[in-house]
């Protein structure tokens, strides 16, 4: 027995209420083995003792069922002494996050599945607030499909200045950083949960955003590490959930609603995307249906941000990396994310 086995005997204990064990929430601090007895620290960031107790509970009972011959596991867990220590909660946590310094509002844009047109609205709505006359930013952490480098029109990696931080490159004038820009188009990510999160943390931390209104966050689909990590490492002021209307979409945009509510962050409303499709002639068909995203903020009662248009030219806009905000800011799509965007800033007005 060494302290490779009892780490590996401790990923099999979960965050209560998380399918992600303490190791890869980075939870586990010290191992000491000495003969057939076995010390472990866990520091949580959450000051909530009941936590810790469970934690604690299926930590000695995963050692003493997965370790033969073990006949000790003693396993203290610390907790914070006050919130003002500024450390990153975990998961589900009420301790406030330190706030990034230069930037006053970060807004997570997330989606419960993909092909919503998620990173979609994220670019358009960065564009519009910039429109509006805020200093923006976006960052891509989709890292397994970054897409903001095609949909905003440039390649140029970011250059880095004498703290060692890159400097994001600048289209439309919005301040962009994604994976795209790091790794070649057809390169694959093949990486796990802690590497996700460090890479989340460098996209925060390790970028000279200078002073920004807003940095909007790109997630990708789903509420899986990008996730999680995002909420760990970022003080979130709040999140935006795209669906588009068909009740395939709606039922499981609930999963990122309600992950949003697990992790505490505020939900700033629902955006309807695809919501209608505008022929030449000025009439509109519902190809997905209508209204789903409207109905299932009402249900929520959450606030319902907006309808976005089926229009071919959102997706040419993004394909040439010319965002339809930026191309025609007066047209049906542009007008569209340009209110939205108000009724985000009135938010916070």
């Amino acid at each position: 027995m060494d302290q490779a086995a009892v780490l590996q005997v401790l990923k099999s204990v979960k965050y209560p209420g998380y399918s992600r064990d303490i190791v890869s929430f980075g939870l586990v601090k010290e191992i000491q083995v000495e003969g057939t007895a076995v010390g472990v620290l866990i520091e949580l960031t959450t000051p909530n003792a009941s936590v810790g107790e469970e934690i604690a509970d299926a930590a000695r009972r995963a050692l003493r069922d997965q370790i033969p011959g073990l006949t000790d596991a003693h396993v203290q867990v610390r907790l914070p002494q006050s919130p003002a220590q500024g450390t990153t909660p975990s998961p589900g946590s009420t301790v406030p996050r330190a706030k990034v310094a230069g930037i006053d509002r970060i807004i997570a844009v997330a989606s419960g599945k993909g092909g919503v047109g998620k990173s979609t609205c994220a670019v358009n709505l960065a564009c519009a607030l910039r429109h509006l006359g805020a200093s923006v930013g976006l960052m891509d952490a989709d890292i397994y499909g970054p897409s903001i480098p095609l949909m905003m029109g440039i390649q140029d990696p970011p250059s880095v200045n004498d703290q060692d931080q890159l400097i994001p490159p600048d289209a439309h004038g919005v301040k962009l950083i994604s994976m795209g820009f790091l790794i070649p188009d057809d390169q694959p990510v093949i990486w796990r949960g802690p590497m996700i999160q460090k890479t989340i943390q460098q996209f925060v931390h390790q970028v000279d955003w200078g002073q920004l209104d807003y940095l909007l966050v790109d997630l990708p689909p789903g509420t899986g590490d990008a996730q999680l990590s995002l909420c760990q490492t970022v003080p979130l002021d709040g999140g935006v959930v795209v669906t588009t209307p068909q009740a395939a979409s709606v039922g499981v945009v609930r999963k990122g609603i309600a992950m949003f509510e697990k992790v505490q962050v505020p939900i700033l409303g629902i955006i309807e995307n695809m919501s209608s499709f505008v022929a030449p002639d000025g009439s509109r068909i519902d190809i997905f249906g209508h209204g789903g995203g409207r109905a299932e903020a009402d249900r929520k009662g959450l606030p319902f941000l907006g309808e976005i248009p089926l229009i071919p030219g959102i997706r040419e806009g993004g394909d040439r990396g010319i965002p339809a905000v930026v191309a025609d800011p007066t047209g049906p799509a542009g007008a569209a994310f340009l209110a939205i965007a108000r009724r985000l800033v009135e938010r916070w007005a």
